[in-house]
C-alpha cells in the first residue's frame, strides 16, 4: 500500500513545483476599487504566502467586463498588468507560487452596479439587481470562451503560475450544467452533454492558449444545493470528460449557487445583520427584509465536502484538490490519505494568514476560525477579518 504524501512537502502542479500541498483558495478581496490591482490586494496575498502556502489564488479575476459581479472587481485586459506583475513578484518573493481565478459571472452579475447586462443560458430575474439577466446567445457562449483564453495568456505575461477557471457556483459556465437555470432547447441545452459544451470548449480555449507553460486548474461544482440543480452524478460525468480532454491539470472541487443558495458553499453562521449593515439603502432593507430566506444556516463540520468529492475521486485519477473545512493537520492529513493531491484553505487563512508556518512548527496547531463567516461582508467595505488576527 502507498503511503498518503506528506502535504507540507513540495508537490508537483502541472508544469510547476509547489513548495507545498496547501492552496489560498480564491476569495473575493474586496480591494480593487478602479478593477486594477492595489498595495491592498498585494499585502491580502502577501500575507498568506509570508504565512507558507504553496500558492495563493487572486480572485476574482474577469475574462469580460460584464463578467465581473460588480463595477469594481478586477477583469482582464492590458491595462491591469502592471499591476499584476507586482502582485505576481510580491507573492514570488514569499516563496510561493500565484494563480489567477479566470471566469464569467454570467447571472451572478450584478448589472446595476457593471452598467453591462447579466447573461445566463436563459432569462431569468436577478435578485441581487434586480432586474432581468438575459440570455447568451450562441455569439456571446463563444466570445466568452475565447475570452478565457486570452486571459489566461495575460496571466502568463503576469507571472502568474497558474490559472483556475471557475466552472463553479452557477457562474456563466456552472449556470449552463444546472438543469434549473439552463432551460434551452439548442447544441448547449437539455442533455448533459450539452450543458457540459460551455465548461468542456472554455477549458479547451485555456489549454490551447497556453499550452504547458502554466498550470491549469478547474473549480468545478458536485452540488448546487438547489432543487432541481446540477447534483454530484453529473459532476462525475463532467470531471471524467475533462480529464479526459487533457485540458486541465486538477480539479478543485467546490458547491453552492451564489445566485440562489450562496451559504450552502460556506456552512456555519450566516451572518444577516453583518450583511445588512455592509450594503447601501435600499439593499440594506432588503437584506433585513428576505434574509433568512436567502442565507441559510447549515451545520459545520471538518471536511465538509469529503463525502460527495469521495465520489469524485473514484471516478478520475486527475488530481483532485479539497476544499471545504480544512483548517488543521489532522484534516490536512485525511485528505491526502483519502488520495486527494492538494487541500485548499480560506477562511482559516482569512483568520491567521501565518497559519501554515504554525502548523510546520507544531502539528497539533488549530485553527483559531470559528466559522461565524463575518469575514463574507468585509469584501463590500474592504476590511480583513473582523476578528483579531495574527501579525
Amino acid at each position: 500500500m502507498t503511503a498518503a504524501p506528506d502535504v507540507l512537502a513540495p508537490a508537483k502542479l502541472g508544469p510547476v513545483t509547489l513548495r507545498n500541498r496547501i492552496i489560498k483558495s480564491a476569495t473575493f478581496e474586496g480591494k480593487t476599487p478602479d478593477a486594477l490591482v492595489t498595495d491592498e490586494l498585494i499585502e491580502f496575498h502577501r500575507r498568506p504566502a509570508a504565512g507558507g502556502v504553496g500558492m495563493s489564488t487572486v480572485a476574482y479575476c474577469a475574462v469580460a467586463p460584464e463578467g465581473r459581479t460588480e463595477y469594481g472587481q478586477l477583469w482582464m485586459r492590458p491595462d491591469a498588468l502592471p499591476g499584476l506583475r507586482r502582485l505576481t513578484d510580491a507573492i514570488h518573493a514569499e516563496g510561493a507560487a500565484a494563480s489567477a481565478q479566470l471566469g464569467h459571472a454570467g447571472p451572478v452579475a450584478n448589472q446595476k452596479s457593471t452598467g453591462l447586462p447579466a447573461l445566463a443560458p436563459s432569462s431569468s430575474f436577478n435578485p441581487l439587481s434586480m432586474r432581468m439577466i438575459r440570455t447568451a446567445t450562441t455569439a456571446d457562449i463563444t466570445r466568452i470562451a475565447a475570452a478565457h483564453g486570452s486571459a489566461a495568456r495575460l496571466a502568463v505575461d503576469a507571472g502568474f503560475d497558474a490559472v483556475e477557471i471557475h466552472f463553479g457556483h452557477n457562474y456563466f459556465a456552472s449556470s449552463f450544467l444546472s438543469p434549473k437555470l439552463n432551460r434551452r432547447k439548442d447544441s448547449y441545452g437539455g442533455s448533459l452533454e450539452n450543458r457540459a459544451r460551455v465548461v468542456l470548449d472554455t477549458a479547451r480555449s485555456v489549454r490551447d492558449a497556453v499550452g504547458d507553460k502554466i498550470a491549469i486548474l478547474a473549480k468545478l461544482n458536485m452540488d448546487d444545493g438547489v432543487p432541481g440543480g446540477f447534483w454530484v452524478d453529473e459532476a462525475i460525468q463532467v470531471a471524467q470528460w475533462l480529464e479526459a480532454s487533457g485540458s486541465v491539470d486538477a480539479l478543485e472541487l467546490t458547491m453552492g449557487s451564489s445566485l440562489l443558495n450562496p451559504m450552502y458553499l460556506f456552512k456555519g453562521d450566516a451572518p444577516i445583520r453583518e450583511f445588512a449593515a455592509a450594503m447601501p439603502q435600499p439593499v440594506r432593507l432588503g437584506v433585513q427584509l428576505v434574509g433568512k430566506s436567502m442565507l441559510h444556516t447549515y451545520p459545520y463540520k471538518p471536511l465538509f465536502m469529503l463525502e460527495e468529492a469521495r465520489q469524485i475521486r473514484a471516478a478520475v485519477k486527475l488530481p483532485l484538490v479539497l476544499l471545504g473545512g480544512v483548517t488543521d493537520k489532522a484534516g490536512m492529513d485525511t485528505a491526502m490519505a483519502e488520495g486527494f493531491e492538494f487541500v485548499a484553505m480560506a477562511r482559516a487563512l482569512l483568520r491567521e494568514p501565518d497559519l501554515i508556518n504554525r502548523i510546520a512548527a507544531e502539528s497539533d496547531t488549530h485553527s483559531l476560525c470559528i466559522h461565524c463567516n463575518k469575514c463574507m461582508p468585509t469584501i463590500f467595505s474592504g476590511a480583513r477579518c473582523v476578528l483579531v488576527e495574527r501579525v
